[in-house]
């Protein structure tokens, strides 16, 4: 654990959840599993207070706990899982573009409660949706939950393990800390639930306590003692899922950057045919028949048979071989070869820094080194045609920088440098794990600079949202233009301009956080793809 992730850990869990649990978070980061009077005695926090931010981290899967043998609970810190959330933003955007606004704020209620049943994620929902709606319209239960079984039979979504049924055990005294089993094959099934109702606005909720006789009151009360059918199922975002559908959108953002749209189709159509049977740390998917994927590309994308043939073995040939063959029954087997596709993406981002901080005399011999394998310095300069100094001089700033490694060959055991060859080599794996501790350097950097201009101006900001709430009750009551007008002019022109200027630069910040973010997913991705091979 590098001092550039316990940092950027420490302020992503101090933006969402406050100082006491970034206090506890990062303690446990720093010192690992650790029993609560140990964390409560070592970070000076009452007893309470540190079992409060344990039941925050743990309802976020941020902090896992087991019990030794002598009984004792310990509590460790996921840090892999703070730095995940730096992707919460895109964990909703996807599924707002795959499921519509219902999807999309069904992952934000998950996301944000870390574990909830169905039928509350389906109520909230419901309300939120009815409140953005026009007067008069609301929104069914069923709907939501239809959107909510989509995304359990796709497995963005899953079942949390659950405390297995004790109830022919032995009687006894109960355990320091419960056990947690999953049942892989219920992992994603849906219980039936009748969910009857729909999306209630709390503007009209109020006005029903206000107005409605109060005969209708103990209804509502009695219907909230009833038993949940679906109470102690709970429910998260599957994440790797996820990464698994961020993996698929690169490889087919690269296929259609190197060759055309219809390659890029056809890769697509394998990917979503194989997202569900091909499990998300395997190195290739499933092999697919040529006839199972020309049945299975989209309505209406009229391409024959035969030119699928040719466009398969088009990609099967290309030396980047994200699509192999393996075999040729059923028109010919095809895999797609997702560790040499991330190994590709991971170098085409080496290679891209490389050209935007040195250059692309830089950026070719690197391109050089990486495609000989080894070079000593002279042939570096004959082969890519630059002049002895400046080829050096380029040589000695990447291995600086750790993008290039120096190999030493000795003819003699003495080690003499008139003896020994010095042969220049690209580690990917090494320089990989370098570029994503940068990566996190920055966006730590990028919160802390948006935070900074957030703080400067603090008093301005509230300034306009007092202006904006003053207003918009206003508007509510039928206010005049005049007096509108005259509210408005309370921000004086300086200091609209001065909030523009925020607005962009916290705009600007944002999007460099999830830029930053995609680079470290290719980076993650690929070095975790070549740990498990190796």
């Amino acid at each position: 654990m590098t001092q550039a992730e316990i940092k950027l850990c420490s302020l992503l869990l101090q933006e969402h959840f406050g100082e006491i649990v970034e206090k506890i978070g990062v303690h446990l980061i720093r010192t690992g599993s650790q029993p609560l009077r140990v964390i409560a005695h070592d970070t000076g926090t009452s007893l309470d207070q540190v079992k409060k931010a344990l039941c925050v981290l743990i309802q976020h899967n941020l902090v896992i706990y087991q019990v030794h043998k002598r009984g004792v609970v310990e509590y460790e810190a996921q840090c892999s899982q703070v730095l995940r959330m730096l992707r919460y933003p895109r964990y909703i955007y996807t599924t707002k573009t795959l499921y519509s606004d219902t999807g999309e704020l069904i992952v934000e209620e998950l996301l944000l409660n870390g574990k909830l049943t169905m039928s509350a994620v389906v109520k909230k929902v419901a309300d939120r949706l009815t409140e953005t709606m026009e007067d008069g319209k609301t929104i069914d239960y069923a709907e939501v939950s239809n959107t909510f079984v989509r995304l359990a039979d796709t497995h963005f979504v899953q079942r949390c393990p659950l405390v297995p049924n004790t109830e022919n055990s032995d009687p006894g005294p109960p355990p320091p800390a419960p056990t947690l089993v999953v049942n892989e094959k219920d992992m994603y099934l849906v219980p039936k639930l009748s969910l009857i109702g729909k999306g209630k606005r709390r503007r009209s909720s109020d006005e029903d306590t206000a107005g409605e006789p109060k005969a209708k009151r103990p209804k509502h009360t009695t219907d909230n003692k009833e038993p949940v059918p679906d109470d102690g199922i709970y429910w998260q975002v599957n994440l790797d899922r996820f990464h698994q559908h961020f993996r698929d959108q690169a490889i087919v953002s690269a296929v259609a950057n190197r060759m055309d749209q219809t390659s890029s189709e056809i890769v697509r159509t394998m990917l979503r045919m194989s997202e569900i049977t091909t499990p998300s740390s395997a190195p290739f998917t499933q092999p697919l028949s040529s006839n199972e994927i020309f049945r299975s590309l989209p309505i209406g994308y009229n391409i024959s048979k035969q030119v699928l043939d040719q466009y398969l073995t088009l990609l099967a040939d290309d030396p980047l071989e994200f699509v192999g063959k393996s075999g040729d029954s059923g028109g010919g087997m095809y895999v797609i070869n997702l560790h040499k596709a991330l190994a590709s993406l991971a170098t085409a981002t080496l290679e891209s820094v490389i050209q935007e901080r040195f250059g692309s005399r830089c950026a070719r011999i690197f391109r050089l080194v990486l495609q000989k394998k080894h070079l000593e310095q002279k042939q570096v300069e004959d082969f890519a045609m630059i002049p002895a100094k400046e080829a050096k001089d380029m040589l000695y700033k990447m291995l600086s920088e750790n993008f290039i490694s120096l190999q030493e060959i000795p003819k003699t055991p003495d080690h003499a440098p008139s003896r020994t060859f010095y042969l220049y080599t690209v580690n990917i794996l090494s320089a990989a794990r370098m570029l994503l501790h940068r990566c996190y350097k920055s966006i730590a950097n990028l919160i802390e600079r948006r935070q900074f201009e957030t703080k400067e101006n603090k008093r301005l900001l509230e300034k306009s949202q007092r202006v904006e709430a003053i207003i918009a009750s206003m508007q509510a009551t039928g206010a005049e233009e005049a007096q509108l007008q005259e509210i408005e002019e309370m921000i004086t022109a300086p200091e609209r301009q001065q909030l523009e200027t925020l607005k962009r630069n916290v705009n600007k910040l944002d999007a460099s956080e999830i830029q930053v973010d995609e680079t470290i997913f290719l980076l993650e991705s690929y070095i975790e793809s070549t740990m498990k091979r190796q």
